[in-house]
């Protein structure tokens, strides 16, 4: 299992070995050993959730209040999502800045998402499954939104599908309706960096 920092300090790419005969594939999926090594602290599991989108949904660009946020370990095992990482922490040296990684059902590799980064994926192919590992469970007071087309975070969605064709965005209304990267800093909704360092911190101890 190799785990490799995107641009966005505080996130990874998990890249699994996988054990291939004629019966199939084994991997594993999460190893708390090199997870540890690499992030510096355990995942305290408290959810899991699963989504299921048809090809050219989006969902997010969303994000929890510190503390406690929500980090995210998430994995595609069936399908295809473009899976993006956005720096949303106020005085952060890379504030507005995102990363993505392909998960799907080929290369079988995760995403880790620490606490007060945004998250959001687009689905490239009907049915895609997507499982995520939260560290806290769902708040909805404490829940929020960027809108994933913001031009201010200018996240180049992809326009094929896992085939070739032309995908269509699709948003909720809820998403849709978010604010964008700097109306949200105006309403004071997004953490700030130190506080999310200090919070890590106590992760750590």
């Amino acid at each position: 299992m190799e785990f490799r920092e995107l641009k966005v300090p505080g996130a990874w790419e998990i890249t699994p070995k996988q054990f291939g005969d004629s019966r199939g594939v084994f991997l594993e999926a999460f190893k708390e050993g090199p997870f540890v090594e690499s992030v510096g602290h355990a995942l305290d599991l408290r959810q899991a959730n699963s989504s299921v989108s048809a090809a050219g949904v989006v969902r997010g660009i969303h994000f929890a209040d510190v503390p406690p946020s929500q980090a995210k370990y998430v994995m595609c095992p069936r399908g295809a999502v473009l899976d993006v990482v956005v720096d949303i922490r106020v005085g952060s040296p890379t504030f507005g800045q995102w990363d993505t990684v392909l998960l799907d059902d080929t290369d079988r590799r995760a995403i880790y998402i620490s606490e007060g980064l945004g998250h959001a994926f687009c689905a490239l192919e009907d049915d895609s499954t997507v499982v995520y590992l939260c560290s806290a469970p769902y708040a909805p007071g404490r829940e929020h939104g960027i809108d994933p087309l913001d031009e201010a975070v200018g996240i180049a969605w992809p326009s094929e599908d896992r085939a070739g064709r032309p995908l269509e965005l699709l948003l909720s209304d809820k998403d849709s309706a978010a604010p964008g990267l700097r109306e949200a800093e105006e309403q004071g909704l997004l953490p700030r960096y130190d506080a999310v360092q200090e919070y890590i911190a106590t992760l750590r101890r």
